[in-house]
């Protein structure tokens, strides 16, 4: 007995759409891409008085290197 094409593509389409393998590489850039949009915004939100407190911490190694 002989399977159609249409069968036999439907049948290869379910098996790619049920491999997980591509769906974890999916979820982990998602995760990695929302981390990065995270740091930038908190970058951009505490980036001028970050940029303070580390140069009184600076100031304050140097001197007390003195």
């Amino acid at each position: 007995m002989r399977v159609s094409k249409g069968v036999e593509m439907y049948a290869r389409l379910m098996r790619y759409l049920g491999n997980e393998k591509g769906a974890s590489l999916v979820e982990y850039s998602l995760l990695v891409l929302l981390i990065a949009i995270a740091a930038l915004t908190a970058v951009a939100y505490f980036g001028g008085e970050l940029s303070s407190t580390y140069s009184d911490i600076s100031s304050n190694l140097v001197d007390a290197g003195s």
